[in-house]
């Protein structure tokens, strides 16, 4: 795994140290072990977070610790979550071309919220009688309270998994306007649908450094999805001017009135913003054999329930008997140079 280094970009993780965390400026990853500076040493015990050392040491100021600081290594394993982020998040929806064709939407991008919290990069994901999907994104965070009707200079980067339940997705959403966003709150909000990688990464130019990163996940050692986040239809200028129009905007979510993590223009500090995720999820869009078997279901005596619903819950029996979702002992894996990985095992 390459890191770049610390003239482009600092990469930070975090290891458990009793009660506390203890935070690594990283200079190598190989095998399964990480080595770097110990800022935690450097800087005092104060320093375990890497949002709280850059808003009091900068950028330079932690190059700077790095130079005779103690140097350590510690396995991957001993890993946690290497920043805090809020459970609050913005997410975008087919923010990739390829991926909204195989996922039939024709008119995103669009965004919606996602409220949950963050578990570490190699946490399980239940399968639950869920049809659990993937999606590789990387993620954007806010280093201070980021007021974005102005330019944004600098923010953290990180890996995730956006995983979605495709069948409570399908339940919720409005057929008539998918990009309204309604029902993927929920669809993706379940507990554990947000490990994280296990680096944190702030460039020093935000913009250059994405250009040349490529996304890549696999299930069970096969290659489902490969892209450059430069095929991105919204980069992150105008994710965060989407975001700006949309502050207003209320989505439900079991019941709660909820609304993207944004108020008078200003995101607060680790909020993650989901970039989008590309082609090779498991959903390709409504199975077209479900259109007729659902209009019979509505024919034959479902008239209390509009024919769309007979169609999704046709279309999840289908998927859910052939087993084509994640199923429990799959291991879903992400690794992107410069930014990680993420090692998840579905249970049970």
């Amino acid at each position: 795994m390459k890191i770049a280094p610390h003239s482009d970009a600092l990469t930070f993780a975090r290891a458990r140290s009793g009660a506390r965390h203890r935070l690594i400026l990283v200079s190598k990853y190989a095998g399964d072990a990480v080595t770097g500076v110990d800022l935690t040493a450097a800087l005092g015990d104060g320093c375990d977070d890497p949002v709280t050392a850059y808003a009091a040491h900068g950028y330079e100021g932690l190059r700077r610790a790095s130079s005779g600081a103690p140097v350590i290594t510690v396995t991957l394993d001993a890993l946690t979550l290497p920043v805090t982020l809020t459970a609050s998040h913005i997410a975008v929806g087919t923010n990739f071309p390829e991926h909204a064709k195989e996922s039939t939407v024709t008119d995103g991008p669009f965004l919606f919220p996602k409220e949950v919290e963050p578990t570490p990069f190699n946490a399980p994901i239940p399968a639950g009688n869920a049809l659990l999907d993937y999606e590789v994104e990387l993620c954007f965070v806010a280093l201070t309270d980021v007021d974005i009707s102005k330019p944004v200079e600098c923010m953290g980067i990180i890996l995730c998994n956006d995983v979605t339940d495709r069948a409570t997705l399908m339940r919720h959403i409005d057929p008539r306007n998918i990009t309204s966003g309604k029902g993927f709150t929920t669809g993706k909000s379940a507990p554990a649908y947000l490990p994280v990688g296990n680096l944190f990464v702030i460039p020093r130019d935000l913009r250059a450094f994405i250009t040349g990163i490529e996304l890549r996940l696999t299930r069970n050692g096969v290659v489902k999805q490969s892209a450059r986040q430069s095929e991105a239809i919204w980069g992150v200028d105008q994710l965060l001017s989407e975001t700006l129009k949309r502050q207003e905007l209320r989505w439900d979510h079991r019941g709660q009135t909820v609304r993207l993590a944004v108020d008078a223009g200003v995101i607060p500090a680790r909020t993650g913003i989901l970039a989008g995720t590309p082609e090779g999820t498991i959903f390709k869009g409504l199975n077209k054999s479900a259109i007729p078997l659902g209009l019979v279901d509505w024919v034959l005596g479902g008239w209390s329930k509009p024919v769309t619903h007979w169609i999704v819950e046709r279309h999840i029996a289908q998927e859910s008997h052939s087993k084509t979702y994640l199923q429990a002992g799959d291991r879903v894996c992400i690794s992107v140079e410069h930014l990680g990985e993420l090692r998840n095992v579905i249970a049970a």
